[in-house]
Formats: C-alpha cells, structure tokens, sequence
C-alpha cells in the first residue's frame, strides 16, 4: 500500500494534533507531508522534529526565518515557507494525497477550495468554508472529482449513517430528516439571569469535549450547532427543515438519520476526535483510532431534549442565514468571529455575542453568492460593521 501524503491545515491546533495521533499510530500507511500552523512556531518546531515534514508553513516571513533556522541546527529535511499562497500551494500540490482542513474560521477557505479544485481528498474539519461559500465549494467538489469527508463529529455521523448512495437525494433515500445532537455546552442549564456575568474561562470549559478556545465559546452560544445546520444543508442537500437540533447532554449519539419507515440510524462513540478523523483518513476502510471503546454499560443512560431558542438565539439566527442564503451565512460566519475574539479579549459581554451577530444580519442584506469575491466582501463588510459596533459600545 502506498503511503498517503498529508497536508495538515491547522496542524497545532486540537483537529491537527489529533490528526497527528492518528497518523503516530499508522506511520507506514500516512506522511505528514506539510505541517501548516498560524504562530505557535514552539509546537510546531516539536512537530517537526517528530514528523520531519517536507514542508512547514507559517504565517509571516519573521517566523518562518525563525523556523527554518531550528529546523536546520536540527538537522530537518523542512522546508519553511510563509503566508496564504504558501497554504493555497500544499494544498493542491501533486504530492499531496489529502488534506485536513482544520484552519479556525475563515482563514481556511482559500486553501480548502484550492485542494477540492486539485481533486484532492478534502477531510473538511473547518465547518466555515461551507458556511461562507457552500454553493461555490461544493461545485468545485463536483466538477473537479475531489471526495469530501466531513470530520466534524455530527457530520461524519450523518455521514455513516446515510446510505452510500445518498447524493442522489435525501427522498430517493428514503430518509425524513437529519437529526443533528449537540451537547447543550456548559450552560445548558444555567439561569438566563446568570448568563449576562459568564466570563472567558467559564464559557471555555466544555463538559465533554476538548477544543480550542474560540470553537468552544461557540459551543456555550449554541452558534457552532447552528454553522452546523448550515454545513449539514450543504453536504447532505438538506433542506433546513429537515434538519433538527436535539440536545444530548452525554455526546455519546454523535448525530442521527430518520429513515421514513420509522427507522433512526445513529453512530455511537466516546467523545474522541480522532474517531472521526480515523474513519476519514482511512475511508471506505477503517482503522484503529487510538480511542477507547464505549462501554454502554458505564454511559448507563442517553437523554435527549429540544434545544431552548431563548437560550440559545444564536441557533435562530443560524436557521434564520440558511433560510436567506446567498453572503447572509458568511456574515453571520465573519460577526461572530468578531464577536467572538471580542469576548474572550473581555470588550464584550457574553450576552452580546447574539447581539451582534443579529445586527449584523439586520444591517446587511443577503446578495448573490455566485463567486468567491462576492464572499470575501460580504466577509469583509461583516467583520467593518461588527468592529465598529463593538467599538460604539452598541451591545453592552
């Protein structure tokens, strides 16, 4: 079998460390080919040192000068390169045999569209490259051959749990709807009163998962179920209204197909990433992912509830995007991205983090999606109008 070269977008952050265990298991079946990271130059030097990629990419020619210069006392074949275009090209180079597409947030849709455009294995972790450009990206699957793997754990749930057969419809299928679980994050059962005082660190600390910081403060505003909805639309041509949200405190049911005989076939599992991340490098086989089998003993019991759209608005303004179409989900994406670092720098409150992100909406009609600069402007736009409202104080 020959060894499979593999691009690693994000690869310091949670998706790309677990990628990284994944591949620590399997050496003789993956290469991490190019280790590409934003600025954690430390742990991405370590990576090099364990992985000796032929290439590593940061983002500026002053870490990059820094990089190569480790990797060379050391003794590294790396080669270091910087910025966007570095990130576009090991993303479709020849070499490359599939790419973890695990950049946070916009950042990541240039390099994830160049590897569907090369035809490349697409193993999608970044749920915002279909929330801001879905239509375009998914015709690039298309029509250049690319397959694409969700990664997400509720989409690669779904995924398993659809025929194999499924892109020729939902209804020729036979399946009713999509039933996306989420966890309900750390407030799930707070006081709404008691929400106006969370802070970065309370909002940070998911129950069940490990992710990064700005994922799991979309996690306690129900935001991330809600980019889901929208990347669910977009991979299993869903209609919104046959998606559902359902709370599921334990994340042991990662997602759920309601088949119209009556059936729901569901996947099962620890809250691990990198059983996700194993069945997508590994696809149509599969592979021991390094994670402990669930005991259904130990899980003793599954609940499951509808999630609280007064708790939760920004799930409702997630729906309220899809339904718009067009830039709308991009810039629902860019405001809360905004709102988001806004918060965990303390210059917005948690409860402002909604606020935003509907004004957003409300102060920029959807346009006509039809090309990847009608994208990036609305992104633009979005990120010009969320800056200036938070520097106005508009959302105390």
């Amino acid at each position: 079998m020959k060894r499979q070269n593999i691009t690693i977008l994000g690869s310091t952050g949670s998706i790309g460390v677990s990628t990284l265990n994944v591949i620590r298991h399997h050496p003789g079946r993956y290469r991490a080919y190019a280790l590409c990271a934003h600025s954690q130059a430390d742990k991405l030097f370590a990576q090099c040192r364990e992985f000796a990629p032929a290439f590593a990419v940061v983002r500026d020619e002053e870490l990059a000068g820094e990089l190569a210069g480790r990797c060379r006392a050391a003794g590294l074949p790396t080669q270091v390169r910087c910025g966007l275009e570095a990130l576009i090209e090991l993303s479709a180079a020849p070499e490359v045999d599939a790419v973890m597409a695990a950049i946070v947030g916009a950042a990541g849709l240039e390099p994830t569209l160049a590897a569907a455009r090369a035809g490349k294995k697409v193993m999608l972790a970044n749920k915002e490259v279909l929330v801001m450009a879905g239509e375009l990206f998914m015709r690039a699957v298309r029509e250049h051959g690319a397959a694409l793997l969700p990664v997400d754990s509720e989409h690669n749930a779904i995924f398993q749990s659809l025929p194999p057969d499924f892109g020729r419809g939902l209804d020729a299928c036979g399946v009713r709807r999509i039933l996306l679980t989420a966890s309900g994050g750390p407030f799930r059962d707070t006081p709404l009163a008691d929400l106006g005082q969370v802070t970065p660190e309370q909002a940070c600390s998911h129950p069940n998962w490990v992710m990064g910081r700005k994922i799991s403060v979309d996690s306690a505003t129900m935001m991330n179920k809600g980019l889901e909805v929208i990347e669910a639309h977009w991979l299993f041509d869903a209609a919104p209204e046959r998606i559902e949200v359902v709370v599921h405190p334990q994340s042991v049911v990662h997602s759920a197909v309601q088949y119209i005989d009556g059936s729901v076939l569901a996947q099962l599992g620890n809250p691990d990433m990198r059983t996700p991340i194993a069945y997508a490098l590994a696809w149509p086989e599969r592979i021991d992912a390094g994670v402990e089998a669930l005991d259904l003993f130990a899980v003793g019991r599954l609940d499951f509830q509808r999630p609280d759209r007064a708790r939760f608005p920004c799930l409702r303004l997630a729906y309220e995007a899809l339904r718009a179409g067009g830039t709308a989900p991009a810039v629902l994406n860019a405001a809360n991205e905004v709102a988001v670092a806004a918060f965990l720098d303390r210059a917005l409150p948690f409860l402002g983090i909604a606020r935003l992100n509907e004004a957003a909406l409300e102060a920029l009609p959807a346009h006509p999606a039809g090309s990847l600069d009608d994208v990036l402007a609305a992104d633009a736009e979005a990120r010009r109008l969320a800056g200036r409202l938070i520097r106005e104080r508009s959302l105390k």
